[in-house]
């Protein structure tokens, strides 16, 4: 009785240890390739997977996205100036079988293959363009790695360029010349607000000059703004037709006339009376004699 239960305990034991050789539980983003006796026998997973004891062997395959981080490279641009770039690439495996059987170490080999295409493809581009048009060059290292990748049933999603390193003297030529564009913008945009003001200048002197009283109230209008300031003192001239008025009514010539000026006298010349110069003698009247000068005979 014995001997019977040690057998059934052994037979038990060795039943137990080819369940568990042959029992396989995957998870929901796992998936199973089997060899059977070395030839690929298909796909299995997600779940409860039962394998032959010794003669399958299964491999797992992760599905999920796999974030890589592509080590910095040393390159030189297009236009001979050298930089340091590293990127991240983003992939997943689409078919598992192709990923074990077309390839030895998919991760390593796409690591590999990011790396040369991240040499080859950013020293095509020059400097200006590594550092403004970075979606383009995604784009562009994205689409060859996946190619290349697909046989082996690795999809590539996306590539990011994440830093370009160049040498400090190449930063300060860039720092010199994005300031040289500055100030060109500067001096441009000067330039055109005073074409613009000059325009507007002349369209106001062409309304002042078509009405003249506009050019008099602008002339007040100047008083009162300059007036508003006490600490200073503004000498201004007055138009000459303001002060005529008074010039003329100063003269004692009612109509607005100017007085006459007279000449100073001659010597050794016969002046005429005052009545008779100014005219003021009745009509028909004799002249008076004229005083002769002094000294003559």
């Amino acid at each position: 009785m014995t001997v019977v239960l040690v057998f059934v305990a052994m037979m038990a034991a060795v039943v137990l240890a080819l369940a568990a050789a042959s029992i396989r539980v995957l998870r929901e983003y796992e998936r199973g390739v089997v060899f059977r006796l070395g030839r690929l026998a298909g796909q299995k997973g997600p779940g409860l997977v039962v394998l032959i004891p010794a003669i399958d062997r299964m491999v797992r395959v992760d599905l999920r996205t796999v974030v890589l981080d592509i080590p910095p490279q040393d390159l030189i641009t297009r236009d001979n100036v050298p930089a340091k770039v590293n990127a991240v690439t983003y992939f997943r495996v689409v078919d598992a079988c192709s990923s074990v059987v077309e390839v030895e170490r998919y991760l390593a080999a796409t690591s590999q293959i990011a790396q040369t295409t991240l040499r080859s493809v950013l020293g095509k581009a020059e400097l200006d363009m590594l550092l403004s048009e970075r979606e383009r060059l995604n784009e562009a290292l994205q689409q060859i790695i996946d190619e290349q990748t697909d046989p082996w049933g690795v999809k590539v999603t996306a590539v990011e360029i994440k830093d370009v390193e160049i040498p400090a003297r190449m930063q300060r030529a860039m720092a010199r010349q994005a300031e040289a564009e500055r100030e060109r913008r500067a001096k441009v945009i000067h330039a055109e607000g005073e074409f613009q003001a000059s325009q507007r200048l002349r369209d106001a002197a062409d309304v002042i000059s078509a009405n003249p009283a506009a050019l008099q109230l602008r002339y007040l209008q100047t008083l009162s703004e300059v007036g508003s300031n006490d600490s200073s003192t503004i000498v201004l001239p007055l138009p000459l037709d303001i002060v005529r008025a008074f010039v003329d009514r100063a003269g004692g010539d009612p109509g607005g006339a100017r007085p006459a000026v007279e000449a100073p006298p001659v010597p050794g010349r016969l002046e005429p009376a005052p009545a008779v110069a100014a005219g003021l003698a009745p009509p028909g009247a004799a002249a008076p004699e004229m005083a002769p000068p002094d000294g003559a005979s």
